[in-house]
């Protein structure tokens, strides 16, 4: 049967759920179309941009009648910029549209009948949450804005006022830094014709210290006076390490490598009473308050006894194992960024932790080695990217067999695959999973999974390590 929508076409829908993602889910005729900006309870007028064969996508042009559960967006940015996509959204409206995809995903995609699913974890704070922000300059009317992509544009930039995710001093930083190029004259980079020069800003703030770090991206040659710009950042008490990058390709990327201006090298955080020291490209939890509730939740489903050899895959910074590393016998971190482990390291230095160990590579190709050095573990951590435990990471973290995995995930559709296999081929049955609001008013969910080997899986174990 043909689709009842075709592209292009203005379309009546009635809003029923929200799908994974942010989407708003209707259906016309009973064929199912997702539309952004769409809100459950709406009635929208949408115009359809893509026609599969099972799904048509829309962006909502008018709002014909408001759900019960809308409300008024306090950012002034709001509906321009990409960043936020629920402020209009009843908070606690959100929070059970989170915890039901966790449960959709689970049940779906991982065939778990009755998932056990805790309740989520709402946000501490609703905004000023974030301690990183990245900005984008280009081209405006005053010569250049500093702010967030206009949203679902990637070529055009709006420029922030005020932004309430972060901090004022946050607000306060990049404004100074705006006023700063444009008395400089600097040419904002033009993503367009790939011309122009200042690219990025990056602001992280260690929310429990009161440190700020800053970096400045630009194209390639120094055309500033970094003593001016110095200047114009060291008037706030907060800042104390200021970082130039160079990105010479037409990606927008802030991941790169920094020099550093003045200051430290880092900034530190404190999270559960351990402090933490922050580089430019290290890999922190962007909500510390959260942060520190997800590594509890962790804390908590290992269930440690004082002697375990705990794997900490994915390790970052050190967070998470440096949490454990007082209640282990020692703790194995693994982890593919350099910089993140040369932080762990000094992470579990500055904080006297001796029974921690980090080390740099890729965790699927790892784990064969490590087994050697640290033996079998009592508890594995694994706190991945996006993307879950893909391939070799997966197969051969179920091939540990070790009795309990703590997974914390930050996308429920993975989570629920990853699971399935580790339950399907390894034995490992779902005790408890407990989600958990890091990022108020976006489509993301994060949630902590405590997974327990109950079944003897001898031969799956050895045709995984076959198709390794």
């Amino acid at each position: 049967m043909a689709a009842p929508v075709r592209k292009g076409e203005e379309l009546e829908v009635r809003i029923d759920s929200l799908a994974y993602g942010g989407n708003g889910v209707g259906r016309v005729d009973g064929f199912v179309v997702f539309v952004r900006g769409g809100l459950p309870g709406d009635l929208v007028r949408a115009r359809a941009t893509k026609v599969k064969r099972g799904f048509a996508e829309a962006i909502r042009t008018a709002l014909l009648e408001p759900g019960p559960d809308r409300v008024a967006a306090p950012c002034r940015h709001f509906g321009t910029c990409g960043g936020c996509r629920f402020q209009d959204y009843a908070y606690a409206s959100q929070l059970e549209a989170k915890a039901q995809q966790v449960r959709d995903a689970l049940t779906r995609l991982g065939g778990f009948a009755e998932p056990p699913l805790e309740p989520i974890v709402p946000a501490r704070s609703e905004f000023g949450y974030r301690n990183k922000l990245e900005y984008s300059f280009a081209p405006g009317s005053d010569g250049l804005v500093l702010g967030f992509h206009r949203a679902g544009r990637w070529d055009e930039v709006i420029d922030v006022e005020e932004c309430l995710l972060t901090t004022p001093v946050g607000n306060a930083i990049r404004e100074a830094v705006k006023e700063w190029a444009r008395t400089e004259g600097l040419q904002p980079y033009d993503q367009d014709t790939q011309t122009g020069y200042l690219r990025h800003l990056v602001v992280r703030e260690g929310r429990n210290t009161g440190q700020a770090l800053v970096v400045l991206v630009t194209a390639p040659g120094e055309r500033f006076d970094a003593d001016f710009l110095v200047e114009t950042l060291t008037r706030f008490p907060e800042v104390r390490s200021i970082h130039w990058a160079i990105n010479d390709q037409p990606s927008e990327v802030t991941n790169l490598p920094t020099r550093l201006l003045w200051g430290d090298a880092w900034i530190e955080e404190e999270l559960l009473g351990l402090r933490f020291r922050v580089r430019p490209n290290a890999f922190l939890q962007t909500n510390t308050e959260m942060a520190e509730t997800l590594y509890e939740l962790a804390r908590d489903a290992a269930g440690l006894t004082g002697t375990e050899v705990v794997y900490d895959l994915y390790c970052g910074t050190g967070t998470i194992g440096l949490t454990l590393a007082r209640d282990a016998g020692s703790i194995w971190g693994v982890e593919i960024s350099e910089e993140s482990v040369a932080c762990a390291i000094e992470n579990a230095e500055v904080n006297g932790i001796a029974n921690a160990r980090f080390f740099a590579g890729n965790v699927g190709q790892s784990l064969e080695e490590l087994h050697e050095h640290a033996g079998s573990p009592g508890l594995v951590v694994v706190d991945p990217p996006r993307a879950g435990l893909a391939g070799k990471a997966l197969r051969r973290t179920g091939a540990l067999g070790a009795p309990r995995i703590v997974y914390v995930s930050c996308n429920p559709t993975t989570l629920a695959s990853d699971l399935a296999v580790l339950r399907d081929e390894y034995g490992y049955d779902l005790l408890r999973c407990t989600p958990v609001d890091m990022f108020p008013h976006t489509p993301h969910i994060e949630s902590v999974s405590l997974l327990q080997r109950t079944r003897d899986t001898a031969d799956a174990d050895t045709n995984s390590q076959t198709r390794d």
